[in-house]
């Protein structure tokens, strides 16, 4: 058991070796949590970048999401082999 400071702007500082044993770098975003016991609870926090699209850029990916009519055949012929064997 480790024995932290709490200092005057209310923060502690982890121990290193603490940390390590989490796998916990530097600069990592945490979920912080009290539990009615008392305890303190700190967990990694997922975080993910969020893109809003435009209508534009809507049209753009249903744009590309067309298969061409190559590859539709080569679809098709395979579906329909496999059909034929089951």
């Amino acid at each position: 058991m480790n024995i932290v400071k709490l200092g005057k702007k209310g923060q502690i500082s982890i121990p290193r070796a603490i940390l390590e044993s989490l796998g916990v770098e530097g600069e990592q975003m945490l979920l912080i949590e009290a539990t009615d016991d008392g305890a303190i609870l700190l967990r990694p926090a997922g975080i993910y970048p969020v893109e809003i699209y435009s209508d534009e850029r809507v049209r753009e990916f249903l744009e590309e999401e067309v298969l061409p009519e190559h590859l539709r055949e080569r679809v098709k012929k395979t579906l329909a082999e496999q059909g034929s064997k089951q």
